[in-house]
């Protein structure tokens, strides 16, 4: 199984799911900034899993979450990430 390393980042309106989302986030990954966090070693289907409850936790019209692959050997790759609506890696 294919396992990638990945970066969280988001933007939360809502002091209340704001709080939500980084304690989720907290069991899986390590926190970089306040709203930054590395996930390490997660396969594809631990990302549709977090996506998932993501999903559940956000207010679409007010949040912003975004999940990026890094490519270790070509460092990080913002043109891909994670489609919140589509659960697909996009590369």
């Amino acid at each position: 199984m294919l396992r990638q390393d990945f970066v969280i980042c988001y933007d939360i309106a809502d002091t209340k799911r704001l709080q939500k989302i980084a304690k989720y986030l907290e069991k899986y990954a390590f926190r970089i900034q306040k709203s930054v966090f590395f996930y390490p070693n997660a396969s594809q289907e631990n990302i549709i899993v977090l996506v998932d409850e993501l999903n559940s936790l956000l207010d679409e019209e007010e949040d912003d979450i975004r999940i990026y692959h890094i490519d270790i050997k070509n460092s990080i790759a913002l043109e891909s990430g994670v489609d919140l609506d589509t659960f697909n890696i996009i590369k």
